[in-house]
């Protein structure tokens, strides 16, 4: 347990012994300032958490830890679509020559494929990150 939730548990007996003491007039009173003090316990959680998750980000940035090339360089990338390029000519040849139009279709769409996907390696959003943490807000 940790010690803001003994706080907040204190908090609760305080309440609810107050409450006996006091009689049911005052149990709106009581229940508001116990919403309160849970209100400004979340909201200094909260504003923590964002701070730590913004210092965080200032850090990466300021440290650059992304190598300059994650994934290859200029020929990994453009070499891939070379060779794929010059593969596609007799790959055309064969799909043309025995499924006719369709098979120039499924020839080309394989292309295509195998180009996207090895080009989708290169979007940030898609870049794993190592050492990420199940979330970025937990404690």
């Amino acid at each position: 347990m940790k010690a803001g939730d003994s706080e907040l548990r204190n908090e609760l007996d305080a309440a609810l012994r107050a409450r006996s003491e006091l009689g049911a007039e005052y149990e709106s009173a009581l229940v508001e300032s116990f919403l309160e003090k849970v209100e400004h316990r979340l909201d200094s959680t909260l504003d923590r958490r964002v701070r730590r998750h913004l210092a965080e980000q200032r850090v990466n940035l300021a440290r650059d830890t992304r190598p300059a090339h994650p994934l290859g360089g200029f020929a990994e990338r453009y070499g891939f679509a070379i060779v794929s390029l010059v593969l596609a000519v007799p790959l055309s040849a064969i799909g043309a020559e025995t499924a006719h139009t369709g098979g120039l279709l499924i020839a080309w769409l394989g292309i295509v494929a195998v180009n996207a996907v090895h080009a989708a390696r290169h979007w940030p959003f898609l870049q794993r990150r190592s050492g990420h943490v199940a979330s970025d807000w937990e404690d």
